[in-house]
């Protein structure tokens, strides 16, 4: 790829950047929310066009007017949001579009028992626990991500573009697929690799590719880097610190949930903890521990079978987001695309989505000039790359999405703070931020609840650490002295038993 620009209404998206891949080799692509990745390969990819430039593959000028074009000619992609067809069967999704079909002249019908023969035998190849024929809605996050890094695979392509592909596995289904990288390299195949995760990067990749405000830093073999050099041709500064210092105290319990059990079944059962005021309490655990559950119905968004839960010292009962706002808490989803973003809606609107009520006059009328202010000055403090606060959100980075879901519950001013894997593809500049109003908000006597799936981010921003494996608690470890060790071993305590 030779100087490709790319401008969209307000903001020029790629200027002139160059990108060349060789075959057998995994190549890096890293650069802030914002600096062009995913503008650059879908340029790659044939869902945008290019104003300027040129692309060639195996020595021939291309043009790919769709991404059928691309697909055709050997490259495929996964991206970064997931957009698989939820209503239908697992192997339905990873050959749609490539039915086998049966039958003669035109008169033809999908040959629905080869495609579940091909689908086990490329899970077998792939050693993936996934059932062909379980409906896609029924998959947790990381199964998602294995069907679209099996569904790449099965097209069997020279390139292939991975977009946080491990942004929800767990630690054993990253080895998992970095396994499945190296047997591709093996075969001659080009795995372009994007990602914020810097000891991924470093690992796995041959070569990197720097960018930075929709321009091209620099490529550089990966033996040449270390995290502190990616940090600072990324951000264009020097960031001693991946943690900000913290200030706050926790302070007496403002939430006590006690013998809590979900009215679903294999959720979370007999679960109990307390939050201080002023305190970030991490909650780890593997994929299927049941955080996101748990702190879901804590949120009035699931049924719970019995326990109690109590706000300053008062038993109460929340059976809805609203009555859960009211009460002064806020929740930032997991899955920013599916529930957390209003994709038709502007940023401003997202931002004031929780907190229209807040700018109601005593007309009844809205006071949108105070409310717009409000939205500048918080875009403004967390840095997001946006034209104007009236860009469509769904035109924004995914990392610049998530920091406009943060807005839109710190306008809320919560006591309590429940954030679902705060920095899910964000960069590291852009999780500083984060990390710092984290650590403002308990200083100013905010209570924080913060899941994470990554260890260094709870150990590094944690008071005390929830940790839970299948629905249950299995310990809590003061966040000052507790290890990955630790961690580890309480999220996999009745699994061990298991296996015993």
């Amino acid at each position: 790829m030779i100087g490709i620009s790319k401008q969209f209404p307000g903001v020029k998206a790629l200027d002139s950047v160059s990108l060349r891949v060789r075959p057998g080799t995994v190549h890096a692509l890293m650069g802030e929310n914002g600096a062009g990745k995913s503008t650059l390969m879908k340029c790659l990819f044939g869902m945008y066009r290019p104003d300027a430039g040129t692309i060639t593959l195996a020595g021939e000028q291309v043009a790919f007017q769709s991404s059928r074009d691309a697909l055709d000619s050997g490259i495929a992609m996964i991206h970064q949001e997931l957009q698989p067809v939820p209503y239908r069967s697992v192997m339905e999704n990873v050959w749609l579009g490539r039915y086998p079909v049966r039958g003669f002249g035109p008169f033809k019908l999908v040959d629905h028992k080869k495609m579940l023969e091909d689908t086990r035998a490329l899970f077998e190849e792939l050693r993936m626990d996934i059932d062909p024929t379980t409906w896609v809605v029924n998959l947790s996050v990381s199964k998602l991500q294995s069907m679209e890094i099996a569904k790449a695979v099965s097209q069997r392509a020279k390139i292939i573009i991975m977009d946080e592909p491990t942004s929800s596995l767990t630690e054993h289904e990253v080895e998992h697929l970095f396994d499945i990288i190296n047997r591709l390299r093996r075969e001659g195949v080009a795995v372009i690799y994007i990602s914020h995760k810097m000891e991924e990067i470093l690992r796995i990749s041959d070569e990197v590719t720097i960018m930075r405000d929709g321009r091209g830093v620099g490529t550089y073999p990966s033996s040449e880097l270390t995290t502190a050099l990616i940090i600072q041709r990324m951000v264009g500064r020097d960031m001693t610190q991946r943690f900000p210092p913290r200030e706050n105290e926790p302070g007496e319990v403002v939430m006590r949930v006690e013998g809590l059990t979900s009215a679903e079944p294999r959720s979370f059962k007999d679960v109990s903890f307390d939050l201080r005021k002023g305190e970030i309490l991490g909650v780890s655990g593997l994929v299927g521990a049941q955080r996101t559950e748990l702190m879901e119905a804590l949120f009035g968004l699931r049924p719970i079978a019995k326990g109690r839960v109590s706000l300053g010292g008062k038993e109460t009962q929340i059976k809805s987001p609203i009555k859960a706002i009211a009460r002064g808490m806020a929740l930032l989803t997991e899955e920013r695309r599916a529930t957390g973003i209003f994709p038709m809606l502007n940023v401003s609107d997202n931002t004031l989505s929780a907190s229209w009520r807040k700018y109601r006059r005593v007309t009844g009328l809205l006071d949108r000039r105070r409310a717009e202010k409000d939205v500048e000055r918080l875009v403004e403090a967390l840095r997001v790359k946006t034209p104007s606060t009236r860009a469509f959100i769904q035109d924004l980075s995914g990392g610049n999405q998530q920091k406009v879901i943060v807005a839109r519950w710190l306008l809320t001013s919560p006591d309590i703070l429940i954030l679902d894997e705060p920095t899910r593809g964000v960069d590291v500049g852009a999780k500083y931020e984060i990390y710092s109003i984290i650590a403002d908000l308990a200083k100013r006597g905010r209570s924080i609840v913060m899941i994470s799936s990554e260890l260094p981010e709870v150990l590094g921003m944690s008071d005390r650490i929830m940790v839970m494996c299948e629905g249950r608690v299995t310990g809590i470890l003061p966040g000052k002295s507790a290890t990955q060790e630790e961690i580890m071993a309480l999220s996999t305590q009745f699994m061990s038993a298991t296996l015993a």
